[in-house]
């Protein structure tokens, strides 16, 4: 328990450290973005794909569970 606590405690300092890192530079392909309103299209199309994704999971997550129901009941 002693062990994992440590590695726990190891990988927060990490993510923190990796956050503090981040603050001091500017993304600055960013900037015009945010400036032409175009950061929007790029966060529209991204949640669309994603969304797209996640509903071809969930389909197929369906698809695999009646696949097993039908193969139990064969058994």
């Amino acid at each position: 328990m002693k062990h994992i606590t440590r590695i726990l405690a190891f990988f927060f300092f990490l993510i923190s450290f990796g956050a503090m890192a981040q603050d001091s530079q500017a993304v600055e392909m960013a900037d015009p973005m945010f400036q032409s309103g175009k950061i929007y299209v790029v966060i529209t199309v991204l949640s669309i794909i994603f969304i797209g994704i996640l509903a071809y999971l969930i389909m197929l997550d369906r698809k695999i569970g009646k696949l097993e129901k039908e193969l139990k009941n064969k058994e």
